[in-house]
């Protein structure tokens, strides 16, 4: 046990003079989760707290336009700019020199083609119930009626589609109140139109959002809670700069061989190492969920609510922790020189992080790429972590997660073995 722990010391000392690898494990990735989720909580909550710029051109004279820009006004979705001179040649350009996202142009027979298409549809509804004679829709349109939509392309295209659907949304409101207008006004009984547009207006069905879990929790997904163990995961597994290059290090310089010479075995070295940086990969986790627990909520960000279920916890968090050390020894165990381990290693975790859906989420990438993404480690430890954190998963649900991570585990210590045995160091 006393070669033990001063195999340890030794390791804590190099360790601890090694400040660049210090930095790259924990003030990197802490200031990774701070930006990240910064910037990805402004995205989440844009709809909600930030407004969009707006510029509209209203070309129309009639009633149905000023009705359609007041419903934009109440939506509360847009920071609204009207500007009624701007012609629709030039409508581009003046977007992009003010330095608005968006802008909609409402055309001079606006009204007149929302009036009529409404006219249209009251008198075939009266026709099909036997009030009306058949129109036969002859004075509809014969073309559909488009409005045009200018957006700055720096707008993401699902964004956009989603302000097109909100905007459709309220101008068939208008129509749909004009159309019961018109159904009133055949009928004669003009004098009710109003209380019954109010009526059809405000009789909405609310949806409410509710996220799936296992435990039946209320909690609602954020930034914070994606952001936080994704990144921290990063962080264990780029501990493969530190730790593989200072293996390749004492490789070259000897060490190794000076270690043999002594009265113990090479297999303690390696262990203390292994212990080592496995307490380097907790303090890594504990110190990026302190910052998302009592950091995060000081600069406006959601708190990260840790599991309930806090045996699982633990095991992905030790799994998870012990896969990144084992692949960091196995890299500084096969590569040939320090060179080798930092360059193959960052670029191994980066790619590793990119297909595991660490960087962007797995549901948006080709079919052939979230099949490779299940052959990256990081992809499971992000899956046994999103189980815990946002599922409210149980040990049922991180069977196939604690056997993949252990089967990785396995693999590496299996290279590791067979390579210091063939070079002769155990």
């Amino acid at each position: 046990m006393f070669k033990f722990w001063m195999s340890i010391k030794k390791e804590y000392l190099q360790l601890i003079n090694d400040k660049v690898g210090l930095l790259l494990m924990f003030l990197m990735p802490l200031f990774l989760v701070l930006i990240i989720t910064i910037v990805q909580n402004s995205a989440y909550q844009i709809v909600n707290e930030n407004k969009v710029s707006l510029l509209i051109v209203n070309k129309d004279k009639g009633a149905q336009s000023v009705r359609t820009i007041k419903l934009i006004e109440k939506s509360g979705m847009f920071d609204i700019t009207i500007d009624n001179s701007v012609d629709s040649i030039n409508i581009k350009r003046v977007l992009l020199k003010q330095d608005i996202l968006t802008a909609i142009f409402l055309p001079n027979n606006f009204s007149e083609i929302l009036e009529q298409r409404a006219k249209n549809i009251s008198q075939e509804m009266l026709s099909d119930f036997g009030i009306a004679k058949d129109s036969s829709f002859n004075n509809k349109p014969k073309s559909s009626f488009q409005i045009n939509f200018y957006h700055d392309p720096v707008l993401q295209d699902n964004y956009s589609i989603s302000l097109i659907n909100m905007l459709n949304s309220l101008i068939s409101s208008v129509e749909n109140s004009l159309m019961i207008e018109s159904v009133y006004s055949e009928l004669g009984i003009e004098q009710k139109t109003a209380r019954l547009r109010n009526i059809a207006l405000s009789n909405k069905i609310t949806i409410n959002k509710i996220a799936a879990s296992n435990n039946n929790s209320n909690l609602q997904p954020n930034s914070t809670q994606h952001n936080v163990p994704a990144w921290t995961i990063f962080a264990m597994f780029f501990m493969v700069i530190s730790l593989g290059g200072n293996i390749v290090k004492e490789r070259i310089n000897g060490s190794f061989v000076r270690l043999k010479t002594m009265p113990t075995n090479f297999l303690l070295v390696l262990y203390s190492k292994m212990f080592v940086f496995l307490i380097v990969a907790l303090l890594q986790v504990a110190l990026i969920f302190s910052v998302g627990i009592f950091l995060f909520p000081y600069i406006h960000l959601p708190q990260l609510i840790l599991p309930t279920n806090f045996l699982s916890f633990i095991s992905v968090v030790l799994l998870s922790a012990l896969a990144a050390v084992s692949y960091a020894i196995m890299i500084g165990s096969v590569a040939k020189t320090q060179e080798q381990a930092n360059g193959f290693g960052a670029v191994s975790i980066i790619i590793f992080a990119a297909i595991g859906g660490i960087w962007v989420p797995i549901f948006v990438m080709p079919e052939y790429m979230q099949i490779i993404s299940n052959f990256s480690p990081l992809q499971w430890s992000l899956k046994g972590f999103y189980i815990l954190f946002l599922k409210g998963g149980n040990w049922n649900d991180l069977y196939t997660i604690i056997l993949s991570l252990s089967g990785f585990i396995f693999i590496n210590f299996s290279i590791i073995y067979y390579k210091l045995k063939l070079d002769k160091i155990i």
